[in-house]
């Protein structure tokens, strides 16, 4: 462990962007759902993974790391939370996560909200997190807003993609949104996308705020223009069983939408068709319990269920905490060891957490493995990555060391040993 701080502390004085870095003697797990690589190595150039396996070939300029066998895998990608848009969520004035008194919805941009000073942010990079989805909430009406892809760095401009995707409620919130029926939220949803389709044909008809039919705000309905034709994900939260199938049937409407699912507590009724029709979901591991009738199908093994139907299944749950990310996907593998109950093998949970919510985006060739030319995020582990009292010991995001310490290790620190003089007032004799 020393030895690895040492090599650590040299790393971080090197200037960033000449780094050749390369992680020597670990235990390497690529992300990708392919078996662990014995005394592997992963080589990091300019910011980028060169190659990582058993046989890599280490430039004579690299800076070597020796893991001394040490688990070493991509950095975990918390697949959808409000990471930095709220430091204390009580405090309305600090509360980026939703505008109900805003007459936007579609057109809400999260980006500019992003606190990368807020403390959780610290928390959750100590945690293995290297990248995070950020959606907003609905507030108005069924749509939320545009989320964005973050780096969890120790830098002000976090924000790696900007107005990434749309997010929309179809299930009870979009009901209640949108005035109490479910026919009423698709009716909504449906009338978006035609203004959507109407805007792009002529935008000039929304010369003010909106033209004379139009029930959405100019700003908004420009904002589902990519929606409605393909060029930007849309994430539907839906957790019906009768609600998935309306979902995915508005494909036959609107045959370019780039649809993903947000939940789908009962999408383990319905998982063949979500195979079928190629859609990605992105969801909790363990939502074991009904907490509303449009979860009465709930079951812990939802998750391995679809995946074993065949859909493209990925690790996130809105409004949880992105710390626990790592250890959502643990309890993913401790249910397959259940009698009658359907987890992951580990190297599927790891990808769960990793390369899946990248690719469920379309951003699997970028980022969430150890394949070459995806970014260089990488961990180092003092144990198994999946195990909950594991944590990192040496972190890179972009080939770029980060630190690990938070609030809590400071404080930690500080009154592990308390000495005379240094502790405040209060503490003196």
């Amino acid at each position: 462990m020393k030895r690895i701080l040492m090599l650590a502390a040299a790393l971080l004085a090197a200037p960033a962007a000449a780094q050749t870095v390369a992680i020597t003697n670990g235990r390497v797990a690529i992300g990708d759902g392919s078996p662990l690589i014995q005394n592997g190595t992963v080589l990091i150039r300019n910011g980028r993974v060169v190659a990582a396996g058993s046989n890599v070939a280490i430039p004579a300029d690299a800076q070597r790391i020796d893991a001394q066998g040490r688990w070493v895998t991509p950095g975990i990608i918390a697949g959808l939370t409000q990471l930095g848009l709220a430091e204390v969520g009580a405090i309305g004035l600090d509360n980026d996560t939703g505008a109900d008194k805003s007459p936007f919805s579609a057109a809400i941009d999260v980006a500019p909200a992003i606190n990368s000073a807020a403390s959780s942010f610290a928390i959750t990079r100590a945690r293995g997190v290297t990248r995070a989805f950020v959606a907003p909430d609905t507030t108005t009406d069924i749509f939320g807003g545009q989320g964005a892809l973050i780096n969890t760095s120790n830098d002000t401009n976090v924000v790696d993609r900007a107005r990434l995707f749309q997010y929309v409620e179809l299930g009870e919130q979009g009901t209640s949104r949108a005035g109490g029926s479910r026919g009423a939220a698709h009716v909504w949803f449906r009338n978006a996308m035609l203004e959507a389709r109407d805007y792009a044909r002529n935008p000039s008809g929304y010369s003010g705020g909106r033209d004379a039919d139009a029930l959405l705000m100019r700003a908004d309905v420009a904002a589902l223009v990519p929606v409605m034709q393909g060029r930007m994900p849309l994430l539907v939260r839906v957790n019906r069983a009768a609600d998935i199938l309306q979902v995915l049937a508005l494909r036959s409407e609107f045959p370019n939408l780039k649809l993903v699912l947000v939940d789908a507590a009962e999408g383990w009724m319905v998982a063949r068709q979500i195979a079928a029709a190629g859609i990605p979901v992105i969801t909790s591991a363990l939502t074991d319990l009904p907490d509303a009738f449009e979860s009465l199908g709930a079951t812990q093994s939802n998750f391995g269920r679809m995946r074993a139907a065949g859909v493209k299944v990925a690790l996130g749950e809105i409004g949880a905490q992105p710390r626990n990310t790592k250890q959502s996907a643990g309890n993913l593998v401790a249910l397959a060891k259940i009698p009658g109950a359907e987890g992951l093998s580990w190297d599927d949970a790891l990808a769960a957490a990793t390369s899946w919510p990248a690719e469920a985006f379309g951003l699997g060739g970028e980022f969430g493995s150890l394949r070459p030319g995806r970014r260089g995020d990488v961990v180092i582990w003092d144990g198994d990555p999946l195990e909950l009292a594991t944590a990192p010991v040496l972190m890179l995001i972009d080939g770029v060391q980060q630190p690990l310490e938070t609030r809590q290790t400071k404080l930690r620190d500080r009154y592990r040993t308390p000495q005379e003089g240094v502790l405040p007032k209060a503490y003196e004799r």
